[in-house]
């Protein structure tokens, strides 16, 4: 049997498929304006892969402290044909010898991506990306800087999470490094881009849950700001630190990673996708690195400082992510205003990537009531934003004030909303966001309202009506009821509202629905309800909807009902005669309610 690395033209073969986007972690600064000049270029020329062999010793450079590239050594084990995607292929690298920093962490980095790997004589190879997925080891996958420089179609395909290693070339790697065979049948992976976020804590963080929201990331950490002196422009250099951001401001999201070279007042780095977003608009920021953080369970990575941005990232695809120097991205600009008792603080965060709208929105609103609620706590607040932007061109404004209660974190559960529908918004094609403020008041009362059952005016008296004793009413005139709220203090307010029955529902029966506006919506609606295409008037209408300090009481004449909600004796499958909006009321109001009526035709 052949070897699985076949010397074709001088490079060692093996068919592979996929995988995927990585980047570094980072602890973040403040942030200030864009640079306004580039750093020095090398401007380096591909070496082909087709002329690699293996055995070849190569070396490269990367940050593990500060700003300065260090070299690091290594040998080519081979190249995995496709082994990034058709056509682009990954070369395998043993880097055990010689590399001190490589040595001290166990292996290759999460934010060493984009580390430049040149041959003996100094000519590009390409960029450090992958690892073995099985834990630290100094055996990497470099993606070709031939492709990365080609600025990549944003129609390729998106790679997998991790490439395959068959047996044969397991024990391919194992002959030639110090990794086992087991271990190398493990594959390639991702060397991991975990999000960091500056400004929110990293239990707030950990209570998040992508799963229950797609637009939070899967796994997020804690960051750290700091001035933004941490570096420059001229910092962005081959093998120096390069980081790419979605907002910075109160909230910095992002990641860092290696730039592999800089030319004419651009740079590529990463050698993989940051979010495969393809053209976008992410911030350049220059970083400083603090350590590497050693893991005997995953890949190290590299903690670092964020400075501020000196351009931005326009490019992110297979192999890698590209950007230029000097002006920064517009962004929309998301304000939080938070008063609890004395103290207040006004926060913004300019975010320039759509996609992250929804988390950044979230992240704000927790950062700015956390400085100023000061605690996890119960209590009720009163909120009102404004959401300006462009639709195709055309403004568009969408205003909402509404009240929420929370028996455990106020500041959790007043945030979800808004960012529920930023993430509706980002998915509506030609919407472009300029400003979001919010205002937000805080109180420690807990108090709120239940449905708590109906009365109906009868010859001027109000009588309570339920399933058991049905509201009746003659077929052409008016159904007169209120509402009842009970309060958790001890309070009742009592809504009237009235629906005219037509007189062709004589001797028909009905159902009347209550729902207070605090229970109207569950977590799942926004993506069962708008989990396909949404539209701006979709939204709007969400915007123009039931407040959780009303109730919608909605008048069935005929058939419907759910289980356990049957109209006996209806006739029909029912229609919505009439929806009634009541309040609002002075607290959040919950629960559910449902009454019968009985339709006596209009003589008798």
């Amino acid at each position: 049997m052949s070897s699985p690395f076949v010397r074709r033209r001088g490079r060692a073969l093996a068919s592979m498929t996929a995988a995927a986007l990585v980047a570094g972690t980072a602890t973040f600064t403040a942030l200030g304006g864009p640079a306004s000049s580039a750093p020095a270029a090398d401007c380096a020329d591909p070496f082909p892969v087709a002329d690699l062999a293996e055995g070849d010793l190569v070396h490269g450079l990367t940050v593990s402290h500060g700003t300065e590239p260090d070299p690091f050594y290594g040998e080519v084990l081979g190249v995995l044909d496709d082994g990034i995607a058709p056509g682009l292929d990954m070369i395998i690298i043993d880097f055990t010898e010689g590399s001190e920093a490589i040595e001290d962490a166990g292996g290759i980095w999460a934010g060493m991506s984009g580390s430049p790997v040149y041959t003996e004589g100094g000519d590009l190879i390409g960029a450090v990306s992958y690892g073995l997925a099985w834990g630290p080891s100094p055996i990497a996958g470099v993606t070709p800087f031939e492709d990365m420089d080609d600025y990549l179609s944003p129609g390729a395909p998106k790679p997998s999470e991790k490439v395959a290693v068959d047996r044969a070339t397991a024990r391919q790697i194992a002959a030639s490094s110090d990794v086992s065979a087991a271990e190398a049948s493990e594959g390639f992976a991702q060397l991991g881009i975990p999000a960091g976020v500056s400004g929110v804590g990293a239990g707030r963080l950990g209570k998040l849950s992508h799963a229950k929201r797609a637009y939070f990331p899967k796994s997020a950490y804690a960051a750290g700001r700091v001035s933004p002196g941490a570096a420059s422009a001229d910092d962005v250099i081959a093998g120096g630190n390069l980081a790419a951001t979605y907002s910075y401001g109160d909230i910095v999201f992002g990641g860092v990673g290696t730039a592999t070279s800089v030319c004419d007042d651009q740079v590529v780095g990463f050698g993989h996708p940051m979010d495969f977003l393809g053209e976008t608009s992410l911030s350049l920021h220059p970083a400083s690195a603090i350590y590497i953080q050693p893991d005997s369970l995953g890949a190290p990575f590299k903690v670092a400082n964020f400075a501020a941005p000196v351009g931005t990232i326009d490019q992110d695809h297979l192999a890698g992510i590209t950007g230029f120097f000097g002006a920064t991205p517009d962004g929309a600009q998301i304000t939080s205003n938070v008063t609890y008792k004395t103290r207040s603080r006004q926060g913004s965060t300019v975010v320039t990537v759509p996609d992250a709208w929804a988390s950044v929105a979230f992240y704000q609103q927790i950062a700015n009531h956390d400085r100023v609620v000061d605690a996890i706590k119960k209590g009720s607040e009163t909120q009102s934003w404004t959401i300006a932007g462009t639709h195709d061109g055309t403004p568009f404004s969408f205003t909402r004030s509404d009240k929420y209660t929370s028996s455990y974190d106020i500041s959790f559960d007043a945030s979800y909303e808004l960012a529920d529908l930023m993430y509706l918004l980002s998915s509506v094609d030609g919407v472009d966001l300029d400003t979001v403020n919010v205002t937000s008041a805080v109180s420690d009362n807990t108090a709120t309202y239940q449905v708590a059952g109906n009365e109906q005016l009868v010859k001027g008296v109000w009588t309570k009506v339920n399933n058991r004793h049905p509201a009746v009413v003659k077929a052409g005139s008016n159904l007169n009821l209120r509402t009842v709220l009970r309060g958790s203090d001890g309070t009742t307010v009592r809504l009237p509202y009235s629906f005219k029955i037509p007189k062709k529902a004589a001797g028909n029966r009905g159902q009347v629905f209550l729902v207070g506006g605090n229970d109207y919506y569950s977590e799942e609606f926004f993506y069962d309800e708008f989990g396909g295409a949404t539209t701006l008037d979709d939204i709007a209408k969400l915007v123009n909807g039931l407040h959780n300090d009303q109730v919608l009481a909605s008048l069935f004449i005929g058939g419907y009902g759910g289980p356990g909600e049957e109209c006996r004796g209806c006739r029909g499958n029912g229609v919505v005669q009439k929806d009634a909006t009541l309040g609002p009321a002075d607290k959040v109001v919950g629960g559910y309610k449902r009454l019968k009526v009985l339709v006596k035709p209009a003589k008798g």
